[in-house]
């Protein structure tokens, strides 16, 4: 199963891409757990400076902003394939 984290305080923004991440896990049809990390010590321990982040498999793939919900897809199904 694939591992997707919102990394970010909860902002709307976090919450935004929360949304975002587990819409394209449905479109997919992926079998995947979204959580979202608030501990900003976890959040600052991974890299991230600005947020919200998204990390898969505990990779960190994208940081301060909130992309379209195609670019989401497209961000979780690359890093499922490869």
């Amino acid at each position: 199963m694939v591992k997707i984290e919102v990394l970010g305080s909860g902002c709307a923004n976090c919450k935004r891409l929360e949304a975002l991440a587990k819409d394209a896990v449905s479109r997919l049809g992926l079998q995947a757990q979204v959580e979202h990390v608030t501990d900003i010590r976890e959040i600052i321990a991974r890299g991230l400076i600005a947020t919200p982040g998204l990390a898969i498999d505990g990779k960190v793939v994208l940081a301060g902003r909130v992309p379209s919900a195609a670019e989401v897809e497209g961000i979780i199904a690359g890093a499922v394939k490869g």
